[in-house]
């Protein structure tokens, strides 16, 4: 469930296709989503799942995988 509305959001934001994301796509070396790209898709996500990212948790999050995980740890 996290997942498929992650890559939505993901697809729309980046304008890339949803059948490319995977758990295992690396944001920026897949996709070549950039710093700004990173802050809209966190924004992005507190929103749609009510999470706060603290700043130093986004560096961490480089795969769609470690996204799901942050989400689903907390919410």
């Amino acid at each position: 469930m996290v997942f498929e509305k992650l890559r939505e959001i993901i697809s729309e934001q980046l304008e890339i296709s949803e059948e490319l994301i995977t758990m295992e796509s690396n944001l920026m070396e897949d996709f070549d989503a950039d710093s700004l790209d990173l802050v809209d898709l966190v924004m992005s996500v507190e929103d749609e799942f009510g999470v706060e990212v603290p700043e130093e948790a986004v560096e961490n999050l480089k795969t769609v995988g470690d996204v799901v995980k942050f989400i689903e740890e907390n919410k």
